[in-house]
């Protein structure tokens, strides 16, 4: 699993025109899932999101995490985090996982995360055509690889 993490003053995800889901101060979160990911990658990088200390504390220091300042969180599925531009420049999605296997792991990854945050996150709609808005708080962007644990 691979996750991209921007610390947002606020983000929001509209579908068809209408907005489905909007948080203030937190974490706007992709997720890119490959055949081989397994509960155990989500337990990983749930255990990460919640512990990464991003957020000032009040000396403006990097030094709080979101449970710590009361954050929320949106999820939202990205296969692309997946693509390989190795052989000319269309993008190959073939590291990314085939719906029978991804939608049950985002389901998974989503509930894992609602639990360890302790309140409900925001999601979008997992293959939809949507609509990300956010204010990157910093900025703030960080890349993690649950495959990459050293």
């Amino acid at each position: 699993m691979r996750i991209v993490i921007q610390r947002v003053s606020q983000a929001s995800v509209t579908i068809n025109g209408t907005c489905k889901a909007q948080i203030g101060k937190g974490y706007m979160i992709l997720l890119g899932i490959e055949s081989n990911d397994t509960s155990e990658d989500i337990d990983w990088l749930v255990k990460k999101i919640i512990g990464l200390r991003v957020f000032d504390d009040e000396q403006g220091i990097m030094n709080l995490d979101i449970k710590t300042i009361d954050g929320e969180i949106l999820l939202i599925s990205q296969f692309t985090l997946f693509a390989s531009c190795k052989k000319g420049n269309r993008p190959s999605w073939l590291r990314a996982a085939p719906h029978n296997i991804s939608i049950p792991l985002y389901n998974q990854f989503a509930e894992r995360l609602t639990q360890a945050l302790g309140k409900s996150i925001a999601t979008g709609e997992f293959g939809a055509d949507m609509k990300v808005a956010l204010i990157n708080d910093g900025p703030v962007t960080i890349c993690i690889d649950s495959h990459n644990k050293e």
